[in-house]
């Protein structure tokens, strides 16, 4: 149907401005699939069509013809020894059209390019290298990778590695380093600059993935397990499982009852039982208040919405106060009941025993809903 209209349009155009159309659909098609020509530092591929004593051709079709001389010769001679004609190379453009009309090219930075987004995928992918160790200086150790030297930071050497001396000597620290000259080390690039031409890697970082992928294969949830309190903080408690691994147990996995202060509770040496709640990248989450029996489960067969109870203020926060009825089990009695904060002190106070209605109650959620009981007002 579309070739048949536009059949009819040429015919109505007539011979003339019907070559016009065609010639003007022709341009547009070559422009729209024309590639712009190379730009400096661009990386380009062509075919090898001359080989001469100190110079290389490639066809680098449409644009021209592209050359490698000089210096940029000289540098990639060996691979330069290798090449045939026909064989098709990647090159670096270093300069458009020279005075012959050539596009200068480079086959080492080329090479060097092509690396150096080798490196940055290495980071993306987390590809680990076994790497030789080159030489030692007092900051860490060098090496070399697909030709371009690299650093390894000696605070990025995993423990068996990292020189262990007491007095921070680094002329001790120096010989110590020297000692891993000529080891292979397994490592990973965790820096990848090219206009620096900086590269660094880790071998510390390996070892957190190992460490990473021991934990999660050893902890599961569920396991209930022995350790020691190595610190209480304002958030939980600490808790070493083994050597170089300790879990958190949180403050809200410390008891049932209300905990402000783990401090009070716990303190460095303590022998703990806890249980596994998570395990994630390397970490372990813990809970002692889940090897003690829930008292929710119990209060939801003792205690119904309406109910009227004696309960203890424990705590006082911007929404009113918490009051407890027995040890774990405790619920928001809400400002609105009083009128304001002044009118809800004035009535109640910490640590006090006073009446309440509970107005909502959800035992699996662990909620409740309390209303004040005036005892005073219906006097």
């Amino acid at each position: 149907m579309v070739v048949k209209k536009a059949k009819e349009l040429l015919e109505e155009l007539g011979e003339s401005d019907a070559k016009v159309v065609k010639r003007n659909a022709l341009m547009s098609k070559i422009f729209n699939e024309t590639k712009n020509p190379p730009a400096t530092d661009d990386v380009v591929e062509g075919k090898v069509v001359g080989i001469e004593k100190s110079k290389v051709f490639v066809n680098l079709e449409p644009f021209g013809t592209g050359i490698i001389y000089g210096k940029e010769f000289i540098t990639a001679r060996d691979v330069i020894r290798k090449l045939n004609i026909g064989d098709v190379v990647s090159a670096k453009v270093i300069a458009g059209d020279n005075k012959d009309g050539y596009i200068e090219l480079s086959l080492k930075e080329a090479r060097q390019a092509i690396i150096w987004e080798e490196a940055e995928k290495a980071i993306r992918d987390k590809t680990v290298f076994d790497i030789a160790v080159q030489e030692a200086n007092k900051g860490g150790l060098i090496m070399s990778w697909q030709g371009i030297l690299g650093f390894l930071p000696a605070s990025q050497l995993k423990s068996e590695h990292y020189p262990k001396v007491d007095d921070g000597d680094k002329d001790k620290i120096l010989d110590e380093l020297k000692k891993l000259v000529g080891q292979k080390i397994s490592v990973c690039v965790i820096t990848a600059s090219p206009k620096e031409g900086k590269l660094i890697f880790s071998e510390k970082n390996l070892e957190k993935k190992e460490k990473q992928t021991k934990t999660n294969d050893k902890y599961k949830v569920g396991d209930e397990l022995d350790g020691v309190v190595t610190g209480a903080v304002d958030f939980g408690v600490f808790v070493k499982l083994e050597d170089g691994l300790e879990g958190l147990v949180h403050i809200s996995e410390i008891d049932w009852a209300l905990v402000e202060n783990p401090k009070a509770l716990y303190k460095e040496g303590d022998l703990v039982k806890v249980k596994v709640i998570d395990v994630k990248d390397g970490k372990v989450s813990l809970s002692i208040k889940a090897l003690k029996t829930n008292p929710w489960v119990e209060a939801e067969n003792k205690y119904k919405k309406g109910d009227e109870v004696e309960a203890v203020i424990i705590k006082f926060n911007k929404f009113g106060a918490l009051a407890s009825i027995e040890e774990g089990v405790a619920g928001l009695v809400h400002i609105s009941d009083f009128g304001s904060e002044i009118k809800m002190k004035s009535k109640i106070s910490l640590g006090k025993n006073y009446k309440f209605k509970i107005n909502a109650f959800d035992a699996k959620a662990q909620k409740m809903g309390l209303s004040f009981v005036d005892t005073e007002e219906k006097k």
